[in-house]
């Protein structure tokens, strides 16, 4: 089965929460609308910065649902359901709701408490989920920063190929440039790999790249646009500079606290999408005056998305 690749940027977005740390369900139709507006080509829901891990089956369900009717009768915008990685029964219920409600595809990361002892046993578990939506693309969710499976993902796609019909690519958050170039030209570029670091991406760029997949594209569209630009006219000057500007402003997340400042991001362009949930720290009222400062210390102001 042969899936079109995905071009472009694709968020990552926030699951937006209200005061009370309640899922905020009405903002899900401008946040997709923002997007769009922002010339970004898809979303992939519910993953890291989504705080997927965070929610429970029932919110995840009806955050599926919102986004599938905020995009409902566009083809153009891909919507990617993370469905979960450590309980595999969990993720084919809600591979089967995406599909119903009518997304795109779905992916999922390896189980990280019980861990697969070995890549079979990681391809195991995808040739699983993947089987329950056989029409939908899927997707692997490599991030080893955070499950701790760090098996190279050139075998992962040698375990899986003939034998998952299905299988779209690979969402690749990892800084293994050669495993990551040897996926991109793995049977002819047969799969879809979608760069995952927002920090690197003129490198991912230069092996071939074609689409990618982060946090910052919410919030700081313009800028990848503009760097992206850059490279393909032959401007490696400005891409670089364009990159270096990233850099900066991905900097003030580890400053402040980590994914958490996302939101923070959002809030300074218009877009509250209240804060992380427990045990991810937030910031103080005090460290958002200083972070504001941060930002526009960078230049936010100047390549922030629209809302």
């Amino acid at each position: 089965m042969k899936f079109k690749k995905i071009e472009g940027l694709i968020a990552a977005p926030f699951t937006p929460m209200d005061k009370d740390g309640e899922i905020n369900i009405s903002l899900i139709n401008e946040y997709c609308t923002m997007l769009k507006k922002n010339q970004v080509k898809g979303a992939f829901i519910c993953g890291s910065t989504g705080e997927g891990v965070s929610m429970t089956l029932e919110e995840k369900k009806n955050v599926f649902k919102a986004w599938a009717d905020a995009n409902k009768g566009d083809d153009d915008f891909k919507v990617i359901a993370f469905l979960g990685g450590t309980c595999v029964r969990d993720g084919i219920d809600l591979a089967k709701y995406a599909q119903q409600v009518g997304l795109y595809a779905v992916a999922i990361t390896a189980p990280f408490y019980f861990m697969p002892n070995s890549v079979k046993a990681l391809a195991d578990v995808c040739a699983e989920v993947a089987a329950a939506v056989p029409e939908m693309p899927f997707y692997y969710y490599h991030i080893p920063v955070l499950t701790g499976v760090g098996y190279s993902m050139y075998s992962l796609l040698h375990e899986v190929d003939g034998r998952i019909p299905n299988f779209a690519g690979i969402k690749y958050t990892h800084e293994d440039f050669m495993d990551f170039q040897s996926c991109m030209n793995f049977g002819n570029q047969k799969y879809d790999m979608l760069w995952g670091r927002d920090e690197n991406m003129l490198s991912s760029l230069i092996l071939g790249s074609k689409g990618a997949v982060g946090s910052t594209y919410n919030y700081a569209a313009p800028l990848y646009l503009d760097l992206i630009a850059a490279y393909k006219s032959g401007n490696f000057t400005e891409a670089e500079k364009l990159q270096q500007k990233s850099i900066d402003m991905i900097r003030l997340l580890g400053k402040y606290g980590g994914i958490s400042v996302g939101k923070s991001y959002m809030r300074l362009l218009g877009l509250d999408c209240g804060e992380f949930r427990s045990p991810v720290k937030n910031m103080s009222a005090d460290d958002f005056v200083r972070f504001k400062a941060d930002a526009q210390a960078v230049g936010y102001d100047q390549f922030k998305s629209l809302l």
